[in-house]
């Protein structure tokens, strides 16, 4: 979103127009600067953590079993 408000500044740099837009410029860099950042290694941590807490309930690892597998083939009943 910087480089959109950035371009911005380029595109227009005459009058009150320019100033509008480096208010955003500006205002968009305040909110930037205040976001509560994470580190990637702590991030990816707290994924496989969480991953291994939930893997007994997900049933991509467990199996579903076939009376409750909506996705089991259907049975054919025909009469003759």
């Amino acid at each position: 979103m910087v480089a959109t408000a950035a371009g911005l500044l380029t595109r227009d740099l005459s009058g009150s127009s320019s100033l509008t837009a480096m208010r955003k410029v500006v205002q968009h860099l305040r909110l930037e600067a205040g976001l509560n950042r994470v580190k990637v290694s702590q991030a990816a941590a707290d994924i496989r953590q969480f991953c291994l807490q939930n893997a007994q309930h997900d049933p991509l690892l467990t199996g579903v079993s076939s009376s409750m597998n909506p996705f089991r083939p259907q049975k054919v009943c025909s009469f003759l």
